[in-house]
């Protein structure tokens, strides 16, 4: 059963974050808030925890797309090749913010997304998995909680997550309403931004 740990943005308990940081340490999945909508998140290097999440979406792990939830854009180097400057002042004016935005991958990737040309990264404006990136020290993989309700597309009630995924993860971080509303992505591989999915970021 999951444990659900009520974490508000506005004043984030240190322990608690300290205990979802060793769940993911240890394997764990965590569904957590950010500024878009609820997510599903792992360790980046655990490869278990990488098939569990893929299982839970029910593909495939080398054909699914995490993205990468970074606290900053420091990482960037140790995932994407040399991005140039206009795509880096572009990432620069929207981070953090409600964006995904795909980039050229390096061969650095970590096991679970080897042989992957292009990397989803994002940083979401939101304290609490800023903090967990940042304590846990490298990012997470992360996919939104979609609904299987053909109208409602992102469950935004934490109750009804955790009645749904009880069983499923390890930790629920109930953080109050989500929005319906998931992230915008935009491709910079080419150097010229393009618009993937219209999301709550508006460029």
């Amino acid at each position: 059963m999951a444990k659900i740990l009520k974490i508000y943005p506005e004043n984030p308990q240190e322990n608690l974050i300290n205990e979802v940081v060793k769940t993911l340490e240890n394997g764990g999945l965590i569904i957590y808030p950010s500024d878009t909508v609820y997510a599903l998140g792992c360790d980046i290097n655990n490869i278990k925890a990488m098939e569990k999440l893929a299982q839970i979406k029910k593909i495939r792990l080398d054909k699914a797309q995490f993205s990468i939830i970074c606290n900053d854009l420091s990482h960037l180097s140790a995932f994407t090749k040399p991005i140039d400057t206009a795509v880096f002042r572009l990432l620069k004016n929207h981070v953090p913010g409600p964006f995904t935005f795909i980039l050229e991958a390096n061969k650095n990737l970590p096991l679970a997304y080897k042989g992957n040309k292009t990397i989803g990264i994002r940083v979401p404006d939101h304290p609490i998995p800023q903090l967990i990136v940042e304590k846990l020290g490298h990012p997470i993989a992360s996919t939104s909680i979609k609904d299987d309700d053909e109208v409602i597309e992102y469950t935004t009630d934490p109750e009804l997550i955790v009645e749904k995924y009880d069983h499923l993860v390890d930790i629920v971080i109930d953080s109050g309403y989500g929005d319906n509303l998931a992230s915008t992505i935009v491709d910079v591989t080419s150097g010229e931004p393009e618009i993937i999915r219209e999301g709550k970021g508006v460029l």
